[in-house]
């Protein structure tokens, strides 16, 4: 599939992002910035108890306020609409977005006012009276699959939506074989992107031509089919407006439950209905938390260190519904070895649901945690046995000479050379010298370690973990779409139809087309059109648009190419194969002299059809519908799949010293080695993979939405969900490899979870190296500065007492 230029012109130069001039003088167009006609607003009434009954809702006192138009209850919607969708087949779990006779979790959203504007209808919403009855809750996921636990939802009978088994290899006989096993158990707590706009969305109802109207700061497949299907309208009736910008996302702008209710307002009270969560409502009750994930991990190795199999276990709390969150349980299998010959796998798969905020996708999608929990076992078998955790990695490492290279469950690796990486990465460091500043570290009282992690970053995605996870659903078409039209005058505009959550996708599609055509990339448009004017996509999930909207971007381009050389070689009464296409003219090989400029052929292709191929369409205009590499395939029935056509390589080396008396850490050299193939533009790339860091930062040392036992969340704000700042995310020194893909039409990797998926284990690893002389470890994310201070205390007081 790849079709690689002679040389690269536009690709991998380093050149500016087209979408930040907008958003650097504040120009950019979000949700926030729609102001239509006659518009009202929307206050959120959430439950204060962690599970509740809904007894009876007054709204009498709200609806006397002037300027108050409606206040709607969880029964009035859910008789008007649908359910939100599910992949899971969970009939007895509906997902609403009000609660209905029961509430669930605190902070669950139980009524929305509608007045003329946010204060009004905040004001309003301290009007209405709600009447509950408490009820028993559960917060812990073993605790909720316990026998005898509280039901979340009676009707289900049972605290478990998916508990899967899968079994790739000879698990039982490698751990009889092997010398040596190790138990780990490691958590990961729940937190979140905290995107700096939170949720916003605007509906608007025309009743004359049945057309809803709506703008959202998404990051979501099928979100027009979505909408449509709950409010059991036909899809030619949603019309999503794409052009819309996004203020980051990181996976978690879903937004289904905000759309629905703001689209039944608006058709309900006739007004146009605009809703923007406040970071209360976002923190609390937004469907915006990640994972939250115990992992009992078994390992069989050998005295050299070499790991032959592994069983894991990854209970997933999900909260009180299951959102995409059980799903996120299934990307990892496409990576469930990490960068390691691993020869077998037992693999378990549990989505438990308990009296917490639901949980939605979050950047990596589950990989960044199973990371986790596969670098701290490598950790601990070099621990075990006495070697060198780096070396460890190294005997167990996938070599550059054995790919493609099938692992376990199914997955095939397209391409890598990770050992080069690492190589760059310790002559970079200076590794040996590191260790130097470790130990001059710890001579001088500081406790200090060196953290290394090595990961994967699967990007590409089609989808198969649903079919995979739940049988009925047979999906594997997963496509990504370009349209280019060439207009009379010259001018290219190429069409992208999915919104952008700032991933420079008007940079990407720009740069590929670009090289394709041979056409300076600031010379071609790029616009975002609404859904009912798109072609079919699935929206910027999965690290996917380098590989797809990139790929399609090309191969739309190819087609203009063709049809370009089509048109001038007929014109210049020579076969195509004998016409060269260069920089937009078509030029006689054998007669370099005769040839057909870009204007030329553009005026022939719009005004002079009798100059035209017999059977050509006048005009220029090209699309392309792209499917994933590698797709195209159901799982076997034993659990094989292939998810992800391509894997992107980071390797993180970390040196963090930390205060014995405070707990304290600090992150003192950070470097990163990096291989996402051919890089399309450098500058997105170092953006994505520094954000992913910090973010990788926040998970393992800052960030947690915590619960106290009474089951109300005790991070509700920024000053309590503690972010990590300029202060806490150190200089990241970036080292970047290139090893191009197969599967790939410039030999692009996707990058937009880099950073993330390998920094919380390279973090955790430094802070046990740091810790391990005390005897102690910490195997729970995120290590607080309280928590790790008590511990050291502890450990310290104990070797005193010895």
């Amino acid at each position: 599939m790849t079709v690689k230029p002679p040389q690269l012109r536009f690709v991998s130069s380093d050149r500016r992002v087209r979408e930040d001039r907008r958003f650097v003088v504040g120009k950019g167009n979000f949700v926030a910035d729609i102001d239509l006609p006659g518009m009202r607003h929307v206050a959120l009434i959430t439950c204060p108890h962690a599970a509740a009954r809904i007894r009876n809702i007054d709204a009498s006192a709200a609806l006397a306020r002037p300027g108050v138009h409606y206040v709607l209850d969880g029964r009035e919607l859910a008789g008007a609409t649908l359910p939100l969708m599910s992949g899971l087949e969970i009939p007895d779990v509906p997902r609403r977005p009000l609660a209905v006779d029961v509430a669930r979790y605190s902070g669950e959203w139980v009524a929305a006012v509608v007045a003329d504007t946010r204060a009004l209808a905040e004001d309003a919403a301290e009007d209405v009276a709600i009447d509950y009855e408490p009820l028993p809750f559960v917060l812990d996921a073993e605790q909720a699959i316990a026998d005898g636990s509280t039901l979340v939802h009676e009707a289900h009978g049972s605290n478990v939506l998916l508990d899967r088994t899968f079994v790739w290899g000879e698990v039982d006989k490698d751990f009889a074989a092997s010398p040596r096993t190790l138990s780990l158990r490691v958590k990961w707590g729940r937190s979140a992107t905290v995107p700096i706009e939170t949720f916003g969305v605007l509906a608007q109802w025309d009743p004359w031509r049945e057309i809803l109207d709506v703008w959202a700061s998404i990051q979501m497949p099928k979100y027009p089919e979505q909408i449509a299907g709950a409010l059991k309208l036909p899809a030619s009736s949603v019309r999503v407006h794409y052009d819309v910008d996004v203020g980051g996302s990181y996976g978690v702008k879903r937004g289904i439950k905000h759309t629905i209710l703001a689209c039944y307002l608006a058709r309900r009270v006739g007004f146009p209905i605009r809703l923007i969560e406040d970071r209360l409502e976002n923190m609390r009750g937004g469907d915006a938390h990640g994972p939250e994930r115990l992992f009992d991990v078994d390992v069989a190795f050998d005295d050299a260190g070499i790991v032959r199999s592994m069983k894991m276990r990854a209970l997933d709390n999900v909260g009180a519904y299951a959102g995409r969150s059980p799903f996120q349980l299934g990307k990892p299998i496409g990576a469930i070895v990490g960068p390691y010959k691993i020869k077998s796998v037992q693999y378990r798969a549990m989505a438990v649901v308990t009296n917490k905020t639901t949980q939605e996708a979050v950047r990596a999608f589950g990989q960044s945690p199973t990371n986790f929990a596969i670098e701290r076992m490598m950790d601990e078998v070099a621990n075990a046995t006495g070697l060198d955790r780096l070396e460890v990695r190294r005997r167990n490492m996938i070599r550059h000479d054995e790919f493609p290279y099938l692992i376990p469950s199914g997955t095939t690796y397209d391409s890598g050379n990770y050992e080069t990486v690492i190589a760059k990465v310790l002559q970079h460091t200076d590794y040996e010298g590191l260790k130097a500043e470790r130990d001059a570290l710890r001579r001088r009282g500081k406790l200090a370690g060196i953290g290394i992690s090595a990961c994967l970053e699967p990007n590409g995605g089609n989808s198969s973990f649903e079919p995979l996870l739940n049988p009925k659903n047979t999906t594997t078409t997963w496509m990504e779409s370009c349209r280019i039209s060439v207009d009379l005058s010259g001018a290219i505009t190429a069409t992208i139809h999915t919104t952008s959550a700032g991933q420079g996708h008007e940079t990407l599609v720009a740069t590929v087309v670009g090289e394709a055509l041979g056409i300076d990339p600031d010379h071609i448009r790029v616009v975002r059109p609404d859904s009912l004017n798109s072609l079919p996509g699935n929206s910027p999930v999965g690290s996917r648009m380098a590989v797809m909207l990139g790929g399609a971007s090309f191969h739309a381009a190819q087609k203009l190419k063709a049809k370009l050389i089509a048109i001038a070689a007929h014109d210049l009464g020579i076969p195509p194969g004998r016409a060269d296409y260069v920089d937009g003219d078509v030029v006689d090989r054998d007669a370099p002299e005769r040839r057909r400029t870009w204007a030329e052929i553009v005026t022939i292709a719009h005004r002079n059809i009798h100059r035209m191929p017999e059977g050509f369409e006048p005009g220029l205009s090209v699309s392309h519908i792209m499917q994933v590499p590698t797709g195209g395939k159901l799982p076997t029935p034993d659990g094989r799949v292939q998810m992800y056509p391509c894997f992107s390589f980071e390797f993180h080396l970390v040196l963090l010293s930390i205060d014995p008396a405070l707990g304290t850490s600090n992150i003192e050299r950070y470097t990163i080695g990096h291989d996402c193939g051919t890089v399309i533009n450098p500058k997105i790339v170092r953006g994505m993979t520094m954000g992913g860091v910090a973010h990788g930062i926040g998970a393992a040392l800052y960030e947690e939405f915590a619960y106290n036992e009474d089951g109300q969340m005790v991070a509700q704000s920024l000053m309590d969900y503690v972010l990590p700042s300029s202060h806490e995310v150190p200089k990241v020194e970036i080292v970047h490899h290139v090893t191009p893909s197969p599967h790939t039409v410039l030999g692009q990797k996707g990058s937009g979870e880099s950073g993330y998926l390998g920094a919380p284990a390279a973090i955790a690893n430094a802070v046990n190296d740091a810790i391990r002389p005390l005897g102690i470890s910490v195997n729970t994310l995120p290590i607080k500065t309280t928590r790790l201070g008590d511990m050291i205390a502890d450990a310290l007081a104990k070797r005193a007492a010895e």
